[in-house]
């Protein structure tokens, strides 16, 4: 009778085997796949101002402070990509409380011309990765007079501008409507 089974050179054959399919050339298909088909977004949906030169990305938001530019969200980890994620904060917590009192008062400082009852929501909470790089179309609106102040722009060409980069949610239903503040105070500066 002859035994059927695996002898050690099998078993290592078939594992080197496999290391060679799922370790070199499963990622290596997935790499050209991505860059043949997806190659902006393989490469990580940069963003390039009017010289050519890398500013961001559309996934990930940054600060912007200056009066004349659009705020993003807060943010708990400054942006930092590295770690991404936010305080699991209670609405009761005092340094939650604290930090959104202060966000309001600088909410109230820089645009006196919009009511705190108008301020929309995204502008002094967090978003779950502290790298959302959207704020609703409100809280784009929401900032057009100090905007429009700041570089003289006229408020409709802001509004223009905000709806142009308006992402409405996918297919239609998923998601709520975003605009990319990265990507919109690109637009201010080109005007």
């Amino acid at each position: 009778m002859k035994k059927h089974g695996f002898s050690l050179w099998n078993i290592l054959g078939l594992s080197l085997g496999v290391m060679i399919i799922c370790g070199i050339l499963y990622p290596l298909a997935v790499t050209a796949v991505g860059q043949g088909l997806f190659n902006k977004q393989a490469d990580g949906s940069l963003v390039y101002n009017g010289e050519g030169e890398v500013v961001g990305s559309k996934l990930i938001g940054q600060s912007f402070d200056e009066p004349g530019y659009f705020h993003s969200r807060v943010s708990s980890i400054n942006y930092d990509a590295a770690g991404s994620g936010a305080p699991n904060y209670a609405p009761s917590n005092p340094e939650m409380i604290e930090r959104t009192i202060q966000d309001t008062e600088r909410w109230l400082d820089e645009n006196p011309d919009v009511p705190v009852r108008d301020l929309p929501i995204d502008l002094v909470t967090n978003s779950a990765s502290g790298l959302d790089p959207h704020i609703s179309p409100e809280a784009a609106l929401a900032q057009v007079p100090r905007v429009a102040e700041n570089t003289g722009m006229d408020e409709s060409t802001l509004r223009n501008l905000i709806e142009a980069h308006t992402q409405e949610p996918s297919l239609g239903m998923f998601g709520s409507p975003g605009v990319n503040v990265l990507t919109l105070n690109l637009a201010i500066n080109e005007k």
